[in-house]
């Protein structure tokens, strides 16, 4: 089956355009947060934000994995490789998040530190085979969707008695992060944020279903559509959500039925409760500590955990006081309002987090939002 040609249809993109002129209504304010760092990718991509009627602003939200992870994070993986002598594995856009004293682990490794690109836990897993007289470390990160894989990967490196291997784990939850950002001062007293509903991610939801999502439909009435990545599931989500809007709704609604369904992936969930359990507290970057909202690995499993073996603490850094990434993160400001945006700090040289993946806020409007006159992507130009 396709599903791309479909999916950015210029002819549909403006079926739907003219559909949410219509119905969002002209005395109202509609503003929508899109949680997931896929989706702001597309919107700046396929400059679906100029496709949107004036009053409908979106919002971009903390759901970009690499954009999240706190600098102490960053700084322990870097101890590992510089002082402990381990081989630090990890994905290509966390090696350039900026980390304390200039670092990241991309200028750590030019220190000398042994830090290697991987795409997956089952390369690490190999290294470790390969150099077993070497300490092997996965940094993991990200959300709902790559924990399953490294919950295999642990209880593989078990099965296998492997002694060698060990993981840094950062793994955060995304409805403790919507949660937060809800009950965050912004949104509930002053209302510098504010949010009618929510674009809920999509390679997430395959792992966790749409349930999860009900809890903030019925308590905080704010509507919540499922939607994929391509232009037009963007564009019908933001018009399911103005309709909810328009008719007093707060449910959850899934546009992206084609792969996610209420349940979820009951198999990953049982693997990822069995290798994992709640933190009680973790760090975000931009959003500070949030309860509950990430994981860490059980006892069961005890002798895979980086942390419990070489003893790690972790300590808080702050973040560069000239970089609005944490503002960015929460939707409080825009990527253009950081006044080092495009001069300072760019792709080349990223001095926050939101400027080193292409998920990242910053990095996904300095590639295609940054001129006005930009080219639509989707080609809905008669």
């Amino acid at each position: 089956m396709k599903y791309i040609d479909e999916f950015r249809d210029g002819a549909i993109a403006k079926k739907i355009q003219a559909r949410l002129r219509e119905e969002a209504q002209p005395g109202r304010q509609y503003s929508f947060m899109e949680f997931c760092g896929g989706h702001t990718h597309a919107i700046s991509r396929y400059g679906i934000g100029e496709l949107l009627p004036h009053n409908v602003r979106m919002i971009h939200g903390p759901g970009c994995p690499v954009c999240v992870l706190p600098i102490g994070r960053i700084d322990l993986a870097i101890q590992l490789a510089l002082e402990r002598g381990a081989i630090v594995c990890t994905y290509g856009d966390t090696m350039r998040v900026p980390a304390s004293g200039g670092l990241s682990l991309v200028r750590a490794k030019a220190r000398g530190g042994d830090i290697r690109m991987v795409y997956s836990g089952a390369d690490a897993l190999e290294i470790a085979r390969r150099e077993p007289g070497r300490e092997v470390v996965f940094f993991a990160i990200g959300f709902e969707t790559t924990t399953p894989p490294t919950a295999l990967t642990i209880r593989t490196a078990q099965q296998e008695g492997l002694k060698n291997f060990s993981v840094l784990c950062c793994h955060v939850l995304t409805p403790s992060a919507i949660t937060h950002i809800l009950e965050s001062p912004e949104v509930r007293q002053f209302g510098t944020v504010p949010i009618d509903g929510f674009v809920g991610p999509a390679h997430v939801s395959i792992v966790i279903g749409s349930a999860p999502y009900e809890h903030f439909a019925e308590e905080y009435r704010k509507p919540v559509v499922i939607a994929g990545f391509e232009p037009l599931d963007v564009m019908q989500a933001v018009l399911m959500l103005v309709r909810q809007v328009n008719e007093g709704r707060a449910e959850v609604e899934n546009e992206f039925t084609r792969a996610v369904n209420r349940d979820g992936n009951l198999h990953a969930q049982a693997l990822v409760s069995q290798v994992f359990e709640l933190r009680s507290s973790f760090e975000w970057r931009g959003l500070g500590e949030v309860p509950y909202s990430a994981l860490k690995i059980r006892s069961a499993f005890a002798e895979f955990d980086a942390e419990r073996r070489f003893g790690l603490g972790y300590q808080p850094v702050p973040d560069n006081k000239a970089c609005e990434c944490g503002a960015i993160l929460r939707g409080v400001k825009k990527p253009t309002d950081c006044k080092i945006f495009g001069t300072v700090c760019t792709p080349e040289n990223p001095v926050g987090s939101c400027m080193v993946s292409s998920e990242g806020a910053c990095a996904a409007h300095y590639s295609y939002g940054r001129f006005k006159d930009i080219a639509v992507r989707v080609e809905v130009a008669a």
